[in-house]
């Protein structure tokens, strides 16, 4: 995955520049790539963090897919709403050339990261 453009928009949003007409027309960031996969990886462990403290010691006991599937569909607003017309790209993607198709890797994407939530509960966290 290129997250280049996801790292110049990080640089920028953490500048006070939020939303661009067209982020690849905004100043580059010599370390966009890594900011890009970076900024990813935290907002998906702050994510993980927050599903924890809302599920509670109750889900770990006994971790059932569907809300930690929930809550990652919820999670995916943030870039429809937010990170995609922050880039220009429209809300959810809709300035793309096919919306639909970048609308369902999202939606494919973040149902991964609710597996990955799951997964994690049924292997239990560490006392």
């Amino acid at each position: 995955q290129n997250w280049k453009m996801p790292g110049r928009w990080f640089w920028h949003a953490a500048r006070g520049r939020v939303f661009h007409d067209e982020i690849a027309a905004a100043e580059p960031y010599e370390a966009e790539q890594a900011l890009g996969w970076a900024g990813h990886y935290a907002v998906g462990i702050s994510y993980g963090v927050i599903f924890a403290l809302i599920a509670g010691p109750g889900w770990f006991a006994d971790p059932g897919f569907l809300p930690a599937w929930i809550f990652a569909l919820v999670t995916i607003s943030a870039g429809w709403f937010l990170m995609q017309p922050g880039m220009g790209l429209g809300w959810a993607a809709a300035k793309t050339p096919n919306p639909w198709k970048v609308r369902g890797l999202g939606l494919a994407a973040h149902t991964a990261f609710g597996l990955g939530l799951w997964v994690t509960g049924l292997i239990g966290v560490p006392a």
